[in-house]
């Protein structure tokens, strides 16, 4: 007696019960807005700068090529976190209000603005202001 059709009928059966298993989380995925969305109806409403207006005041303030962008929700506060690559390699992370650009936090290595000013309560150095 073959064991084949049996095997294929338990492999079902498993593949059918992870799936029913999923379905409800996918279902309250549809129901809960997508990221983009949230974020539209966010700059609409006015809670949040463009997108565009916060990479300006960025390379202007922090000369380098910007990795990476997210906006994101944090106790109850919109806010840009943005990846930059400054000349000479160094990673800078900063985190923006997104409301109105003020800086939050920001983590690298001689984290000076441009026109090498340090920022304000930040060693020259690694650090992690905020």
């Amino acid at each position: 007696m073959s064991f084949k059709p049996m095997r294929r009928r338990v492999a079902l059966a498993m593949v059918a019960g992870v799936a029913a298993a999923l379905l409800p989380l996918g279902m309250a995925a549809a129901d809960e807005p997508a990221d983009h969305e949230r974020a539209r109806r966010a700059l609409e409403a006015g809670e949040v700068m463009p997108l565009r207006a916060v990479l300006e005041q960025v390379e202007r303030d922090y000369p380098g090529e910007v990795l990476e962008v997210e906006l994101e929700r944090e106790d109850g506060l919109w806010v840009y976190e943005i990846k930059i690559i400054r000349q000479g390699g160094d990673l800078l992370e900063l985190e923006l209000d997104a409301r109105d650009g003020s800086l939050r936090r920001i983590r690298g290595r001689d984290v000076r603005a441009a026109g090498g000013k340090r920022d304000k309560g930040t060693p020259a150095h690694r650090t992690e202001a905020g």
